[in-house]
């Protein structure tokens, strides 16, 4: 299983690190380039017109990584459709905004209509064939407590959250990628350790293709993974907790990824109630730019708590 597990991360990391000099030149060619709000902190407008889309590096590289790794079962299947569901929709999103020129992209009822149908394929196939019953695990007290129906809107609600909290921490070069990698690493142990041994091998394909894009996506980035990458990783990484059974634990894991949502809700509540701001600007990495901290030294620090949210998971299980 060792070999496997190097395998599934080596195949993964060679295939976005072979794509990248020949897809970088494709993008600038055809002007896939990102559109920077102005909204946002000056120091991003120098970014304008970075490729973007590089997501399909990586979603193909875990691609490769699994399928070289992981035999074809039924729970691997499903994973890779929840990611390719959510790959789709980002792709569809980013072809809007960066071909069509519609700076919003997909409107949100499309975008939440898709992830409605991945939702719904999801929950009828882990019950049908995997067998997953309407309980969800308590961490650290290791028990179940079957919630009946509220189990289907929790599966929806973790879909679209996850997926969508992974989008708005793609706001930094490498933070996503990097807090990805982490977060996966983490589920890798998890999955091993409630017998998931198949599972986990997907877990790092997807550390191996993140890792590997930052050699592309570390500051100053040359190409960003766009919605096409971010919301298939959130889709990856929700799979990751639904298929072990381990949704409260994905919130632990993924704290960096729940402080850019809440961060983004807070700030909207906040000033839609009060007039008021909480935060400089959200999501919450461009809060600590305003205040002066370099966007390397942002990065660094989130990767740093979001390894210590990860050591912090694996001590409930």
């Amino acid at each position: 299983m060792s070999a496997s597990f190097l395998v599934a991360a080596a195949a993964a990391a060679c295939v976005v690190l072979l794509m990248g000099p020949v897809m970088l030149p494709v993008l600038h060619r055809m002007k896939f380039g990102q559109s920077i709000r102005e909204e946002g902190p000056k120091s991003h407008q120098a970014k304008s017109g970075t490729p973007t889309m590089g997501g399909i590096m990586i979603i193909l590289g875990i691609l490769v990584g699994t399928l070289a790794a992981a035999p074809l079962t039924t729970e691997i299947l499903l994973a890779v459709f929840i990611m390719l569901g959510h790959f789709v929709l980002g792709f569809l999103d980013d072809y809007i905004k960066v071909v069509k020129k519609r700076n919003l992209g997909l409107r949100a009822k499309e975008k939440l209509l898709g992830q409605i149908a991945i939702a719904v394929v999801t929950m009828y196939i882990g019950t049908a064939e995997l067998g997953l019953d309407t309980s969800i695990w308590i961490p650290m007290l290791d028990h179940e407590v079957n919630i009946g129906f509220l189990y289907y809107p929790l599966v929806l609600f973790v879909l679209v959250g996850t997926s969508n909290a992974v989008n708005l921490t793609d706001g930094l070069d490498g933070l996503a990628s990097g807090t990805m990698a982490i977060a996966s690493s983490v589920y890798a142990v998890i999955c091993i350790l409630m017998g998931h041994g198949e599972l986990a091998l997907f877990c790092v394909a997807v550390v191996g293709a993140c890792l590997a894009f930052l050699r592309f996506n570390a500051h100053p980035a040359k190409v960003f993974m766009g919605d096409t990458g971010s919301l298939a990783l959130g889709g990856a990484f929700a799979a990751m907790g639904i298929l072990t059974h381990t949704e409260l634990l994905l919130a632990v894991v993924g704290f960096i990824f729940v402080c850019e949502a809440l961060s983004v809700i807070l700030q909207v509540i906040s000033f839609q109630t009060t007039g008021k701001r909480i935060f400089r600007m959200s999501p919450i990495h461009h809060h600590f730019e305003l205040g002066g901290w370099s966007e390397w030294k942002v990065v660094f620090v989130f990767w740093f708590v979001g390894l210590l949210a990860g050591v912090a998971g694996l001590s409930m299980i």
